[in-house]
């Protein structure tokens, strides 16, 4: 490949992670044609973008960017598959579907995610759990309406209270 063709990938692969929130590093070297054809298509059905790379490139895009990505560095050894998100646990819930079915690979090597750095396999169950901005959203919402709920319930409940209290005194007072 020319040095030309070498630095318009780089500037692809750049301007690619740029567009997402947070984007995971994979191994996907073993996968036969099935496997392969089912992870894009999950990708695909999750918005996920997908991309193989080769890992000098994606180093040099990485250098390319702003921000730290030394962390990440290590993980680009053997065959490296993207996985660019903008909801960051998607691609960890997706990869936690095939390791449910039995499948070794895909294989988590690293991810970058609301500014953190996650590396190894390991980190696959906290991924998962990191909550989506519409997740959050989802909780914080629920939490404000909870007490305002309570709160109407109780004037309900309590203006019968309340009223047959009143009718009780307003009684003794005129007998």
């Amino acid at each position: 490949m020319k040095k030309e063709d070498k630095a318009l990938v780089i500037e692809n692969i750049a301007n690619t992670l740029k567009e997402y929130n947070g984007f995971y590093l994979v191994e996907t070297a073993g996968l036969d044609a099935e496997k392969t054809s089912a992870l894009r298509r999950a990708c695909f059905g999750a918005d996920i973008k997908l991309l193989v790379v080769k890992n000098t490139l994606l180093h040099k895009a990485l250098e390319s960017m702003d921000g730290d990505f030394t962390e990440l560095y290590p993980a680009l050894k053997g065959a490296t598959s993207v996985m660019c998100t903008n909801v960051g646990n998607a691609p960890a819930k997706l990869l936690k579907d095939f390791v449910k079915k039995g499948d070794t690979l895909p294989a988590l090597k690293a991810a970058y995610v609301e500014e953190t750095v996650y590396y190894g396999a390991d980190q696959l169950d906290a991924l998962a759990a990191i909550k989506s901005k519409n997740e959050l959203i989802a909780d914080v919402i629920a939490l404000l309406q909870s007490p305002a709920k309570n709160v109407v319930s109780a004037l309900q409940s309590g203006a019968t209270k309340l009223h047959g209290i009143l009718e009780t005194l307003s009684n003794k007072e005129e007998a």
